[in-house]
């Protein structure tokens, strides 16, 4: 658990939960998906030593456990998930495989211990691949008996789950772990439940299964919902919870790993194994790598979400628990003042000592006055080398 006095949100959080802060005492494990639903993100195509690259920082992270890949897919994902089970990582290292016996040879032969089964279990999704239901839990069951007499352990993942018939569900579930399954993911494919339908099925399939069965929570972010998601998911039950750098994924994504470990530990007091202070920096890596970049205010990762412009904010810097509700220091970088329009007199205090100028205050009205004229003229900010420029300039000195 991080130190509470981190921790700047207030009394409210406790209160309102009462009995329930801290429930569960955690700590709730993450797994990682980054590599795998990650990757399905349009225009993304990592090569192995990208993903070895991804997964090394991961494990820095404090992920619990990494989904290595989908080695069927390609020769690439087949070589980067062997380098990832080579690589002696603290993480676990599970495939992804769907119910079929040849994905299943392809992950043993990898050396994968661990492994996550995925099959449709909605109408919907078994329409549209021809499929009946008969044939769908003859495929399940096999693909799991194969797998745990090859000695992996499985997760039975039921994708669109939150769409099936609740009866044929609870029947595909019990099947699967009677061949064999040792854990169960609740899967919400195209985010389509409200915060209280989680709360309704993940409970509902830890009544069908009973408190022995692991239950993962795997969601989408089709409306925006998929950190509070997976907090519902929590405290139903779920002891595992599926997240992705920058929240990557199919459409709109999955759930962020920082968001959910953050918020869990600062707004629940469920603690997971996340380290803050790599938040940022796995960030950046994995957008370089993928070729994309976040919105800046973008929560925990966001370049600009400790950066203020505002004059009254600036004024405030001297304590940080008045505008932040937590260190940017926790999450490994710093508050900073930048200048444009909004700035105040205190802005430009700020400024001169971030960058070592030496400017006595009866010169701020005169260049705030210059620079929030640039501001205004540009449509944005004056950078540190202006800001400098017309300090040296002489500009209110006289």
């Amino acid at each position: 658990m991080i130190d509470d006095s981190k921790w700047w949100t207030g009394d409210l959080n406790r209160e309102a939960l009462g009995n329930a802060w801290a429930v569960p005492a955690g700590p709730i494990g993450i797994y990682d998906t980054t590599l795998r639903d990650g990757e399905q993100t349009a225009g993304v195509a990592l090569g192995p030593e990208a993903k070895l690259e991804i997964a090394r920082a991961l494990d820095r992270l404090g992920v619990d456990r990494i989904e290595a890949g989908f080695p069927r897919v390609s020769t690439e994902d087949t070589e980067a998930t062997r380098a990832i089970v080579a690589a002696g990582l603290s993480a676990e290292i599970w495939g992804f495989g769907r119910a079929v016996r040849e994905d299943v040879d392809a992950l043993l032969e990898l050396g994968l211990r661990a492994t996550i089964i995925e099959s449709p279990v909605s109408d919907r999704k078994l329409n549209a691949l021809g499929m009946t239901r008969e044939t769908l839990c003859e495929r399940v069951t096999d693909a799991i008996t194969h797998a745990v007499s090859g000695g992996m352990r499985v997760c039975f993942f039921g994708v669109d789950g939150s769409r099936a018939d609740m009866r044929f569900l609870e029947d595909v579930y019990h099947r699967a772990v009677d061949a064999g399954a040792t854990e169960i993911a609740v899967v919400d494919t195209v985010g389509a439940l409200n915060t209280e339908a989680v709360s309704l099925l993940v409970g509902r399939v830890r009544g069908w299964l009973g408190a022995e069965i692991p239950i993962h929570w795997h969601g989408h972010n089709d409306f925006g919902l998929a950190t509070s998601a997976s907090i519902a998911a929590v405290h139903a039950g779920a002891s595992w919870i599926h997240a992705t750098v920058n929240g990557m994924g199919e459409r709109a994504g999955n759930a962020v790993i920082g968001e959910v470990a953050m918020a869990l530990e600062a707004l629940y007091g469920i603690s997971t194994r996340i380290d803050p202070s790599c938040v940022r920096d796995v960030s950046e890596l994995v957008q370089e790598r993928c070729g994309y970049a976040l919105d800046p205010w973008k929560p925990i990762s966001g370049r600009d979400i400790f950066t203020r412009e505002s004059g009254g904010v600036v004024s405030q810097f001297d304590d940080p628990s008045a505008i932040e509700p937590y260190p940017a220091e926790l999450v490994g970088t710093q508050l900073r003042a930048v200048l444009g329009k909004k700035s105040g007199l205190k802005s430009i205090g700020v400024k001169a000592a971030e960058l070592g100028l030496a400017v006595d205050d009866t010169r701020w009205p005169a260049l705030l006055a210059e620079v929030k004229r640039l501001g205004m003229e540009r449509h944005g900010l004056v950078n540190d080398d202006e800001f400098r420029s017309l300090v040296e300039s002489g500009v209110g000195a006289g």
